[in-house]
């Protein structure tokens, strides 16, 4: 019994172990796929974006502290939002997914492709905001309409 116990022990303790590397490994393709794919790029411009929010709500903050804080925040935030997103890639890509996606962005059109993404989705995402508009506009011309 107690070796039975102990056997379990180890391969519980190796397939752990295991499991960290296969993670760890998970996680630096990703930050990789990140990188090439132009989505570094575009978390990048939205950190940027914060920050100009954040200088508006403190304006007396001299500027060296600003770009001290966005150096900062800068690497450790994208860091940080990657290990937040493993799980969710991990449902929906394997190792092997990751890969493919990223020898993809080392072609010419993956390279161009990546270099415009932060750009494509900045400008998505002001369509965006007009989109949502012209539907809640719409959606409350409807509303009326039916006696709303």
């Amino acid at each position: 019994m107690k070796k039975t116990f102990i056997l379990f022990s180890i391969l519980f303790a190796v397939s752990l172990s295991s499991f960290a590397q296969a993670d760890e490994e998970y996680s630096n393709t990703l930050k990789k796929m990140f990188a090439v794919s132009g989505s570094e790029g575009t978390y990048q411009v939205a950190i940027k974006q914060m920050f100009s929010i954040f200088k508006q709500q403190y304006a007396d903050v001299d500027e060296a502290m600003w770009t001290d804080l966005e150096k900062e925040f800068s690497q450790t935030s994208i860091n940080d939002l990657t290990e937040m997103l493993v799980p969710v890639y991990y449902k929906q890509l394997t190792q092997e997914d990751l890969e493919e996606l990223i020898a993809f962005y080392q072609t010419a059109v993956g390279k161009k492709f990546a270099k415009s993404t932060p750009f494509i989705m900045q400008e998505s995402m002001q369509v965006g905001q007009q989109w949502g508009m012209k539907i809640g506009e719409d959606f409350e011309k409807k509303m009326k309409e039916k006696g709303y």
